[in-house]
């Protein structure tokens, strides 16, 4: 967790009266969206981690939701809205896709490793929790913060799914918190999952509109994809915490979208060329170059706003 040396992986965590299961995840550290699709084995091998939990009072296997953290890493915002999940008959799974990594935060370098490796991460959490004993196997739903809400989206596109997974197994809901959205397949097929984004309309990390974009894009394609904009929120405002800056995030909030062929080779936003070679850094040096970037962006809750993403949280996995 932030603040700590203690790797999530070494601490006794009990949530609503149930005890964290340590689960390993086999992943991989592509360096693109395309190796991640077309040359898995070329990647680097990893092994990420986290915890399960599982109310025991269940009788069969619940539905789980998967919690993925943004740029911060585990928080104490994750670790509540985990409990929370628990404590209504819920599996929760933390995944701390840092630790094994050796990340300590993405805040100002969003390069130590890609966007890529964070959507495969989802993918091999759902292939592990699938084959769990203890899981629902039907009802696996990921929840991503920021960064983490890039990934969930991503895992959720058919076009990155099916070549790595098959088309046999899909998130049931997906529920994408703040999300950063610069990145999205031209072809916007979620199959059968079930999306919803939410998002402070005062967002200085991630784009309104590039979310817009990509849930309305969703739902043109068939998509059940909804979207809710906070009034008056910022990024993280579930936290309980003030809204604060933080000096050192590296943020290109107005830049274009880069958007992904159906073989995952990022789109040249100037030339409309795919390449299978473009990595983040490419795109995050051309935005900046162009003048997008800037340092120093808000997080933090206010008022009822933590309150009222927990209802909504709620809400939607309990129409899954």
């Amino acid at each position: 967790m932030q603040d700590s040396d203690e790797r999530f992986r070494d601490m006794a965590v009990t949530l609503a009266g149930v005890e964290g299961t340590h689960l390993e995840v086999p992943t991989a550290n592509p360096a693109n969206f395309h190796q991640a699709i077309n040359d898995p084995d070329g990647a680097e091998a990893i092994t990420i981690d986290g915890k399960l939990f599982v109310p025991p009072w269940r009788e069969t296997p619940p539905p789980v939701v998967m919690v993925v953290p943004g740029s911060l890493g585990v928080g104490p915002n994750h670790l509540a809205h985990a409990e929370t999940l628990v404590a209504h008959g819920f599996g929760a799974f933390l995944l701390d896709p840092f630790g094994a990594r050796a990340v300590a935060s993405t805040v100002g370098n969003q390069t130590q490793y890609s966007f890529a490796a964070s959507a495969l991460d989802v993918l091999a959490t759902l292939r592990v929790l699938a084959d769990h004993p203890a899981v629902d196997r039907n009802r696996i739903s990921a929840q991503g913060h920021s960064r983490g809400g890039s990934a969930v989206l991503t895992a959720s596109m058919r076009r990155f799914a099916d070549p790595i997974i098959g088309d046999h197994l899909a998130l049931a809901g997906t529920y994408a918190v703040y999300p950063w959205a610069g990145y999205q397949f031209l072809d916007p097929d979620v199959g059968g999952t079930r999306v919803r984004s939410i998002i402070g309309e005062l967002d200085e990390w991630c784009s309104v509109q590039q979310v817009q974009g990509q849930i309305q894009a969703m739902a043109a394609a068939g998509g059940d994809a909804s979207l809710r904009i906070v009034a008056g929120a910022h990024h993280s405002f579930d936290r309980h915490e003030p809204v604060h800056t933080l000096e050192d995030a590296s943020v290109t909030l107005a830049a274009p979208t880069v958007m992904l062929a159906d073989d995952g080779a990022m789109i040249d936003v100037y030339t409309g060329v795919a390449s299978a070679d473009m990595v983040d850094r490419d795109a995050f040096v051309a935005s900046i170059e162009a003048g997008f970037g800037r340092i120093g962006a808000a997080i933090g809750g206010q008022g009822n706003q933590p309150e009222l993403f927990r209802a909504d949280m709620l809400a939607f996995y309990a129409d899954l």
